[in-house]
């Protein structure tokens, strides 16, 4: 059995034959896919991929580099009306990305962040986190703020090992992906 944590499959990348795609997954050995949104929009259509294939869950959130959409504070609103969705597995793809210099400010990031972490702890649901170039804000934060027992997975993980003997011993989990390839 084939479980992809971590697709998106609401892309538009896929518009030209995603139903075909999805629906040729159990032939493929496919068994479960989790789909997670970026922002409003392709939260909506993950918890849509979720309703339409029985295969498919959702993630629903606002990622770092997509937080110059959010036009106002009721993005948590939207969150939390999709969140109760039977199919909707976890809040996510969240996290800090200090890479871009054009994304928002670090402290915008880190509210939002913490925010849709607040959200995840009101509905039981474990949080998808991406981290680029903030892991040590992104350590501090989960050290200090985020309640124990708030159940995380590092999609894409690319701190120092250390950091990740220190976040598996609060019971996280970690995805690996390209990145851990590069050379640096």
């Amino acid at each position: 059995m084939i479980f992809d944590t971590h697709a998106h499959y609401d892309d538009k990348k896929f518009d030209a034959d995603r139903r075909e795609v999805l629906a040729a997954m159990p032939a493929k050995g496919v068994s479960l896919i989790v789909d997670p949104g970026c922002d409003g929009e392709s939260s909506r259509a993950a918890c849509a991929l979720a309703q339409e294939f029985p295969f498919v869950y959702a993630a629903v959130g606002w990622h770092p580099e997509e937080l110059a959409g959010i036009k106002d504070e009721h993005y948590l609103d939207k969150l939390a009306a999709w969140a109760v969705h039977p199919k909707v597995a976890a809040i996510g793809e969240i996290g800090l990305d200090y890479y871009w210099k054009e994304n928002e400010p670090k402290e915008v990031q880190k509210k939002c962040l913490l925010e849709q972490i607040d959200l995840a702890v009101q509905f039981d649901l474990p949080v998808i986190i991406h981290d680029r170039e903030a892991h040590g804000d992104i350590f501090e934060i989960f050290r200090s703020e985020v309640p124990a027992g708030t159940r995380a997975v590092f999609h894409c993980y690319s701190g120092s090992l250390e950091m990740a003997k220190e976040l598996a011993k609060r019971g996280y989990y970690f995805g690996f992906g390209g990145t851990s390839t590069y050379k640096n």
